[in-house]
């Protein structure tokens, strides 16, 4: 999946270069579960290789896949903005490596630096909608009575 979530759709080279100092290199088996929906957000990542599905609590369901992320998507938005509490879960669909970047840290560099943390925002804010989009139409395809009608 090709999007605007991916990081070199949303950041300048020195911004990513910035970002990636602050980076650590991390792994998960598939079906490990990254967060939960509700719980406290202080960390995100992008993806390296594998695949990290994004899923949405449905009560009396089990929880609906909502959106796939592979190489050089964010996986977590949830970090940037308080409460700092998931507004979705995820897990590994497959064994998955990664760039881990700590929540805390990031959102000092932000704080410092006007430039970098206005393009976190436009960066973020563009994952925001595109998950927000992504949400919406899969509910549809799940529960409505004729799907969303989209054919992507």
């Amino acid at each position: 999946m090709t999007t605007t979530t991916n990081l070199t759709a949303g950041l300048t080279a020195a911004h990513r270069e910035r970002l990636m100092r602050v980076a650590r290199e991390v792994s998960f088996d598939a079906d490990t579960r990254l967060f939960e929906e509700g719980r406290r957000a202080d960390r995100f990542w992008i993806v390296r290789t594998g695949t990290v599905v994004l899923d949405l609590r449905v009560p009396g369901r089990r929880a609906a896949a909502v959106e796939s992320l592979g190489h050089g998507e964010l996986v977590g938005w949830s970090w940037y903005f308080a409460p700092y509490v998931w507004h979705l879960g995820a897990q590994a669909a497959s064994p998955v490596r990664a760039w881990e970047f700590d929540a805390e840290i990031v959102r000092a560099m932000c704080a410092r630096d006007a430039e970098f943390g206005r393009a976190v925002a436009e960066w973020v804010g563009r994952v925001i909608a595109d998950r927000l989009h992504a949400s919406q139409v899969r509910l549809l395809d799940l529960y409505a009575p004729y799907g969303s009608g989209s054919r992507i």
